[in-house]
């Protein structure tokens, strides 16, 4: 099951390794999202997935694709939120303005 996460990076943590194999990599990433009452996300970037993460920072606006996984432990259930990818998503107001075509050529000074 997929879903979409968009928001602004509030939490951003270093990849850390679980398990007592010791090989299992996560790193968590928190997105607070815009609406009137803003939800603060948690999502794992799992294993090769956690570099995906190294271009970003807090206070960027991002969009998350994630799976959403389920599942028990102890008789009790769980959800989370895996991320597969990861893009920045700026807000128009933020930009600078995109340069033109005449702006980026070479002017004769």
């Amino acid at each position: 099951t997929m879903s979409e996460v968009i928001g602004k990076i509030i939490v951003l943590n270093d990849t850390e390794t679980v398990g007592s194999a010791g090989t299992f990599k996560k790193r968590l990433v928190v997105v607070e999202t815009s609406e009137q009452y803003a939800q603060k996300v948690p999502i794992d970037f799992v294993q090769d997935k956690c570099s995906v993460l190294d271009n970003y920072k807090i206070g960027d606006n991002v969009t998350v694709s994630t799976n959403i996984r389920g599942n028990e432990y102890n008789g009790k259930y769980y959800v989370s939120l895996n991320g597969w990818k990861i893009s920045k998503a700026e807000t128009q107001s933020e930009m600078p303005p995109a340069p033109t075509q005449e702006d980026s050529e070479d002017l004769p000074y």
